[in-house]
């Protein structure tokens, strides 16, 4: 299976180069071809260029702001992969992720989305260990909801990876929802065709630049209330959104 990484970034200058260099160096130690497409959203900073200076790295600009209007362009520029992997331009790979991509996807035929939570490698570790909490409790959610009520599944935005066709055969992203509520969507509507797996192997480390601004229990209440609301109304129930980047 050939596998697309699509990065969305605006204005991640700061970060982007990062990403990059830990994507680059997972593709060469896992041996799995794989491509990389950065979605430059609307950067009035250095983004775009840092990305045009790695070599083999896709740049493709969106003009129009919003993190599904990204996601959406890069699943437009990765026609022709079987394996969309969406990852955020704040997130580090971690060494074995690919391994564990290409592992589930080969061993499953019905599973057409693989997600994982997030390690918050910048966050004092008494946040970190709050964040862990919410994990478990996010993993009991999505064994309700995947088997048991069977509404959706779990989909961590950022670390996440689909099958291509399915995507295409549930009508691809809703570019109404601009920011809380994408992964879920993503999840709601691809377990109508096959299985999304939730997964402690597949982690990703990624800045908690926003919970440490916003609040962690802030943070984690909007997405929660999100979370249902796209899981049982399919909208989300909150539409504005701040920008959180790093200085």
């Amino acid at each position: 299976m050939k596998l697309a990484f699509v990065i969305p970034a605006y204005n991640e200058e700061a970060l982007i180069g990062k990403c990059l260099e830990s994507v680059e160096a997972e593709i060469k130690r896992s041996g799995v071809p794989a491509d990389v497409i950065v979605v430059n959203n609307a950067s009035t900073d250095r983004t775009g260029e840092i990305a045009r200076s790695f070599a083999g790295v896709r740049v493709v600009d969106e003009p129009k702001k919003g993190l599904v209007n990204a996601r959406d362009a890069g699943f437009a520029a990765s026609e022709g992969y079987d394996l969309i992997a969406n990852i955020d331009s704040d997130t580090i790979v971690p060494e074995g992720w690919l391994t564990t991509v290409m592992r589930e996807f080969n061993k499953d035929s019905k599973l057409v989305c693989l997600s994982g939570p997030y390690i918050y490698y910048d966050m004092a570790l008494h946040n970190r260990a709050l964040i862990s909490a919410f994990y478990g409790l996010t993993y009991l959610i999505y064994l309700l909801n995947r088997f048991i009520l069977r509404v959706g599944s779990v989909v961590q935005g950022g670390n996440f990876v689909f099958k291509r066709d399915a995507w295409v055969k549930v009508g691809g992203y809703d570019r109404s929802i601009e920011f809380f509520g994408e992964d879920t969507d993503v999840a709601v509507r691809l377990s109508r065709v096959g299985g999304v797996k939730w997964t402690y192997a597949l982690k990703m480390k990624t800045s908690g630049r926003r919970l440490e601004k916003e609040g962690v229990f802030q943070t984690a209440a909007t997405y929660t209330l999100n979370f249902f609301w796209v899981t049982f109304r399919g909208k989300p129930a909150t539409m504005d959104y701040k920008d959180v980047r790093k200085d």
